[in-house]
């Protein structure tokens, strides 16, 4: 029950909810007050945990109707993107761990497989949900085993996720093979920032020509399209949706995905009727139903521990600037001075710090939806065309552009730049968003330059070196949050390719640090003076090229060396070690170590808990060098 003395709602429908089973019996007055209570059960939710709060209250209704209509988890139910997907956890068994969303050991602020057979894929990037689910209509109609069994598959995605590519692969793959398939196009015009593109404008017209006060004749309709002959079931649309035709789905709205006589009589003819791949258009709205997400600029994408009256967050004072700040305040203004410099963001103007960038040169910024490997050729298109491109992207967003990066920009070495995002574990976000594998994925390319930063100020040096830097693709990676209180300069310089720089100067041992992990090298080089060693610390800046004279003057000058990074096997330690290979110098016996990532993902949790848990802190750091100077 909940506890009123802490301000949660009263649910006394909701409290009596443990499984979509106990939905089978409710009326649909009922389900609309189990709506009302599971709305205001994840509002109060999120105002405890934080976590992403807009795109949960716009789908409320539909979560409700999906799971009264169909029987999951038989019915597999998946969900793109899945952030929306709170109400679904709080409905599927898991409302008693709500608490522990997004904290270590807690739930997930994604679907995940492990968590609930009522998640049958987890999900995390956007686009992916009608390939998943027309695999479970496949392999349902060729009698595969599932524990859970296989019935129904429908895939809920976003207006902005249809934007990518993946998408249409998957309905013109759907509309050949012609299974049955149940695609819910959620329409809330936005995905995290307002959506962009033709695609965008097309589901607008469909939306005006129908007024709200007529959507009620639209769910009718849509049910006296269902004849009782199965063969003719869904052959015509209730307004145009033409491109989805085309495809080879029957088409039915748009309807109001707010109201459940609308919501429920179409999902229950199309459960009852459908032979074939069918797509419903909803509309919704990001933040439904709670003023504070729906009048703010992005509907309450991802809130802080907020208060549930006013809506204020209770944010903790940064000590720091945050480094996507730095990035875009310093592109900025370097863009001021040199209109050749252009931005491409890929739906997440807001997350990469490019809206202000917009705000100042709004024809120098370009955001293209969730479409990252049209942003990567675009980009590369715009550096052929003699501009200076930034393609801004988190690390695990840029992988989804991979075969772009090789084929359209590091094999022609056009100069596109690409500043990386989320470099390294991102915390509350988990494994689908850390930027583990950006370093080995790029640094193992010809032509391409890779940088990464230690702290806020040499992020500054390194968009002015990418600004600066023609001869081919460049990219620099910097993580999530505020820099380390570095003082920043007033301009960032142009750096040396190639070339680290020792921060201290010691003996015996080098400490050679890739990116943010200098500051726990630091901590570490302090504790380490108590016992009698005082190592050399050492900011690679460059994995590629490696700064080869540098390494070789820490080897002739020290008896072992250690680098540390916060990325995969694959990358910077990696390079080091095959360079002092071929230079022979493992013939002699010099010790060498490297510090990454542990092979295996990482669940989500605070940052500094993540990273002991991955023996990248400074204790950690510490007693590897004791471990190899044999003094542990």
């Amino acid at each position: 029950m909940p506890d009123q003395s802490s301000g949660r709602p009263d649910t006394p429908l909701l409290d009596h909810v443990t499984s979509p089973a106990d939905l089978n019996g409710l009326s649909d007055a009922e389900l609309r007050q189990l709506s009302d209570e599971l709305r205001a059960e994840t509002i109060w939710v999120v105002s405890q945990t934080g976590g992403h709060l807009g795109a949960g209250l716009g789908v409320v209704e539909l979560t409700v109707a999906l799971h009264h209509v169909f029987d999951a988890p038989k019915d597999k139910i998946i969900w793109d993107v899945s952030h929306q997907t709170y109400p679904h956890k709080i409905l599927t068994g898991r409302r008693d761990r709500m608490m522990s969303l997004r904290q270590e050991g807690g739930l997930s602020g994604f679907t995940k497989r492990s968590e609930s057979p009522f998640d049958p894929f987890g999900a995390g990037h956007s686009s992916t949900s009608i390939s998943a689910a027309l695999g479970f209509a496949v392999a349902r109609d060729l009698n595969g085993e599932c524990e859970t069994g296989l019935g129904d598959a429908i895939a809920v995605i976003g207006d902005g996720a249809m934007s990518a590519g993946q998408a249409f692969e998957a309905m013109n793959n759907a509309g050949h093979l012609g299974k049955r398939l149940i695609v819910i196009l959620n329409d809330n015009e936005m995905s995290i920032a307002p959506p962009v593109g033709a695609m965008s404008a097309y589901l607008s017209r469909l939306f005006a020509k129908q007024s709200v006060d007529g959507l009620d004749a639209a769910a009718k309709a849509a049910a006296s399209l269902m004849p009782k002959d199965a063969s003719e079931d869904l052959s015509t649309s209730a307004f145009g949706g033409k491109i989805f035709e085309e495809l080879g789905f029957s088409y039915i709205g748009p309807i109001d995905g707010h109201d459940m006589d609308h919501l429920l009589p179409v999902l229950r003819v199309v459960k009852d009727s459908a032979t074939g791949p069918t797509l419903i258009h909803v509309i919704t709205k990001k933040g439904k139903g709670y003023p504070p997400a729906e009048q703010s600029r992005d509907a309450g994408h991802s809130r802080a521990k907020f208060n549930v009256a006013t809506g204020e967050q209770r944010k903790e004072r940064s000590n720091a600037p945050n480094y996507t700040k730095v990035f875009a305040e310093t592109l900025t203004d370097m863009a001021a001075a040199d209109d050749k410099i252009c931005a491409i963001t890929a739906a997440m103007p807001d997350g990469t710090g490019l809206d202000l960038f917009a705000a100042a040169h709004p024809d120098q910024c370009f955001d293209v939806g969730i479409a990252e490997q049209h942003a990567v050729t675009f980009a590369a298109g715009l550096a052929a065309g003699g501009m200076k491109p930034f393609c801004a992207l988190y690390s695990t967003f840029l992988q989804r552009g991979y075969d772009q990066i090789i084929h359209d920009v590091a094999i022609q070495n056009l100069p596109v730049r690409f500043p990386i995002d989320r470099a390294g574990l991102v915390g509350a976000d988990g494994a689908t968003h850390a930027g583990a594998f950006d370093v080995a994925y790029l640094a193992c390319l010809p032509n391409m330059v890779v940088m990464a930063a230690a702290d806020e100020a040499e992020l500054k040096h390194m968009v002015a070196t990418a600004v600066s830097y023609h001869a081919g693709p460049i990219a620099f990676r910097y993580p999530r949050g505020e820099g380390q209180g570095v003082e920043l300069p007033d301009t960032g310089e142009t750096l040396e390719i190639g070339k680290g720089r020792v921060v201290s100067q010691g003996a015996q041992i080098a400490l050679v640090s890739l990116g943010t992990r200098l500051g726990e090298v630091m901590t570490a080089a302090e504790a380490l003076a108590a016992h009698g060693v005082t190592p050399t610390v050492v900011d690679a800046r460059f994995v590629k090229p490696l700064d080869t004279s540098l390494i070789l003057n820490l080897i002739a000058n020290h008896e072992a060396m250690i680098t540390i990074e916060e990325g995969s096997i694959g990358g910077f330690g990696s390079h080091v070690a095959q360079f002092l290979s071929e230079q022979r110098v493992f013939d002699g016996g010099f010790k060498f170590r490297s510090m990454i990532l542990p092979d295996r993902y990482l669940d989500h949790g605070r940052p500094t808990d993540m990273y002991a848990t991955a023996g990248l802190n400074a204790a950690a750091i510490e007693a590897k060098v004791l471990a190899l100077l044999g003094q542990s």
